[in-house]
């Protein structure tokens, strides 16, 4: 048998006022969700604990069954995705240009996502591409728009707080080494050369020519980077040894690429093209014929990147478009009865609020020839509570995919010197010849 994994990304939201207090999910017309969740064993699922809003890197590092003290930092993956030149001594951090304006000696973010041409982008990230603070280097690789990533050679730590305030009006934060039982030296001296850095680059970016122009004709300058989410390099156990699983990841961009990635799987790079349904079917496709892999994760970003607009409406139009291309896995994947098919989320993306993303629970489904088929009829964060599999959290989600594959190892039994939890496990046959007899 073998998995296919639907996370439909940012899929959980919570109760809206414009559906009288339900959900975009539950309000949305869903019969393709709905008929799976009818055929499967349902539940709610959480990647750590209720009520913490996870990020979809952190998110996914945990459903591949994965601990979060593993895990190498999202600038890392993510530079890694885009194919940023990166050497494994190198911290990587998130960051992008924004405006902000002096006010009792600290900067306000005052925009944190401004509009500007991707020339005059390009323009401002050249001139505060390289910085050297004693012996640390910083180097700023471009992404797109006003995106990019800080690459620090050098002696150099992830263990550093961020600068990014998020919200306008809050003053950009002092980078610090994070607190631990015994804070690293490495960490202070990164934590001060990013400071030295940010400072460099507002007084750079505020006499540029493109922010004099700006000014000029009205505009607020695009004059200081932020930044967040330091990451470094470690060694991670490949998802294939660690589940017995050849993996494939279907997703679009840079963050999950880099992670599957750097979990061992194999991945295919597709693109959002903007026609929600034909992308996502076009992925299911793929997946049901991927035979050759044990493990399939098919992504899709929308429902997320709907939630972020801070409309329910517009998040459940996207929610029914999502559906209308699971009737792929309704009229052909499910048919093939050594398929497992899990549906779920990462987290949840409230369409109010001002929370990124938030805490609740998101619904699961998973339908195949082993599940406990339960009296669900619905999929949504409501309908599911009453599912057989009531809450799972973490890496359950991998041991019970490893169950319903029939691949589950009992608990005792030892076949490899490292504990598995699949069977059977890459295991040592004993031979005949050279053994001693007694």
């Amino acid at each position: 048998m073998r998995c296919i994994l639907v996370i439909l990304d940012g899929l959980g939201d919570r109760g809206q006022d414009c559906f009288d207090g339900k959900t975009p999910l539950y309000a949305a017309t869903t019969p393709n969700l709905d008929y799976l969740a009818s055929l499967g064993m349902n539940g709610l699922y959480h990647t750590l604990a209720q009520g913490i809003p996870m990020s979809s890197e952190t998110a996914h590092f945990l459903i591949f069954g994965y601990d979060l003290e593993e895990f190498p930092g999202r600038g890392y993956i993510e530079a890694r995705g885009a194919g940023v030149p990166i050497n494994d001594t190198d911290v990587a951090i998130l960051c992008h240009l924004c405006c902000v304006e002096e006010s009792d000696g600290r900067l306000l973010l005052k925009w944190g996502r401004p509009e500007i041409s991707d020339g005059d982008a390009h323009a401002l990230k050249t001139a505060i591409e390289s910085f050297l603070f004693e012996r640390i280097s910083i180097r700023l690789a471009p992404s797109k728009g006003i995106d990019g990533f800080l690459i620090v050679d050098g002696k150099a730590s992830s263990r550093i707080t961020d600068s990014d305030p998020i919200y306008e009006g809050k003053p950009v934060l002092e980078v610090m080494p994070i607190r631990e039982r015994r804070t690293s030296p490495l960490s202070k001296k990164t934590a001060e050369a990013l400071n030295s850095y940010l400072l460099w680059s507002y007084r750079r970016l505020s006499d540029h020519a493109v922010n004099r122009h700006r000014v000029a004709n009205n505009w607020l300058p695009v004059n200081a980077v932020v930044t967040q989410r330091a990451g470094q390099k470690k060694k991670l156990e490949p998802f294939h040894e660690r589940f017995g699983l050849r993996g494939l990841s279907i997703s679009s961009g840079a963050i999950y690429w880099g992670l599957c990635s750097e979990l061992g799987m194999d991945v295919l790079k597709v693109s959002d093209t903007g026609n929600i349904e034909e992308d996502l079917k076009y992925r299911l496709r793929y997946a049901k014929n991927a035979r050759q892999y044990d493990f399939v994760h098919v992504h899709t970003k929308m429902p997320d990147e709907a939630g972020h607009t801070k409309n329910p409406r517009y998040k459940k139009d996207v929610i029914e478009a999502v559906d209308r291309a699971m009737s792929v896995a309704v009229d052909e994947i499910i048919r093939d009865r050594d398929v497992l098919l899990v549906v779920t989320a990462d987290h949840s993306t409230a369409s109010s609020g001002s929370m990124i993303h938030t805490g609740e629970t998101v619904p699961i489904t998973m339908v195949g020839k082993y599940v406990r088929r339960d009296e669900v009829g619905y999929f949504n964060e409501i309908a599911c509570a009453k599912g057989a599999l009531g809450l799972v959290r973490g890496r359950e989600l991998m041991y019970l995919i490893l169950n319903f594959l029939d691949r589950a190892k009992m608990q005792g039994l030892m076949d490899t010197p490292l504990d598995r939890p699949y069977y059977p496990g890459k295991y040592k046959a004993l031979t005949c010849d050279g053994q001693k007899t007694p």
